[in-house]
């Protein structure tokens, strides 16, 4: 059974608490960068995998996307996503990410946002991407960073004063699940390294567009002063392709 953390309602609760849970795409550390890799949305059919509430959706429609379907497995993701969404351009769909089919061609853009960490098998998305994507269509996507997943525990090294040392990098060729603690809760992730992503696309088939490791915002380090540690190693890559 594919692990759902997201319909705990302790975890969901702490979830709904963060930044980019409360303020959207204002909140997100990336989104500049991942903001720049989009394509013209004016008339396109748009696919969001791994929606959660719903932000990316709703900018698509905003920005003119002719319809829009976001796919989670979390039902109280959705319920929020729906909550939020006024625009009858946007449907939202009850399903994991790896259960979820559709037929060749029928989108012009596929979007993720911190999903496919959670996928034990990028090469399987990439390639039902692949033929979901009508000819010359765009795929555009955020995950964790290989840096950031491979020791697995996702947490600082600290000296016996609480002073942050380093990032742990550990068993990075070693691909596989990993044990994460996230909101206080154990999590399972798949280690990939940067090599599987992007060969995987090229072996699909994409063409790659853009690539980043996105840093946060001057305005964002100032608001927030703990971000400063992000610029310490990357917490996540973006990467945009053409089929």
């Amino acid at each position: 059974m594919k692990e759902n953390k997201y319909d705990d309602d302790t975890f969901f609760a702490q979830y709904k608490k963060m930044p980019r849970s409360v303020d959207g795409l204002n909140a997100a550390g990336e989104w500049h960068e991942l903001k720049k890799m989009l394509p013209d949305l004016r008339g396109k059919r748009v696919l969001d995998l791994g929606c959660g509430f719903g932000w990316h959706c709703r900018y698509a429609a905003d920005q003119g996307a002719f319809s829009v379907v976001g796919v989670d497995i979390s039902e109280k993701m959705l319920a929020e996503a729906r909550e939020k969404t006024t625009s009858p351009k946007v449907t939202y769909i009850n399903k994991a990410i790896e259960d979820a089919y559709f037929d060749s061609n029928s989108f012009d853009v596929v979007l993720s946002s911190l999903a496919f960490h959670y996928l034990e098998s990028f090469e399987e998305i990439a390639g039902r991407v692949s033929s979901w994507l009508d000819e010359g269509g765009s795929f555009i996507f955020s995950a964790e960073h290989p840096v950031f997943t491979a020791q697995g525990k996702q947490a600082w090294y600290y000296d016996d004063a609480g002073n942050i040392l380093h990032w742990p990098v550990d068993r990075y060729f070693s691909e596989g699940s990993r044990k994460a603690v996230f909101l206080g809760e154990e999590i399972t992730k798949y280690h990939k390294t940067l090599t599987t992503y992007i060969t995987t696309l090229l072996d699909q088939g994409f063409t790659i567009t853009g690539f980043a490791e996105p840093k946060p915002e001057p305005a964002m380090l100032k608001q927030i002063p703990e971000m400063k540690n992000e610029l310490r190693r990357p917490m996540m890559f973006l990467v945009s392709a053409k089929i």
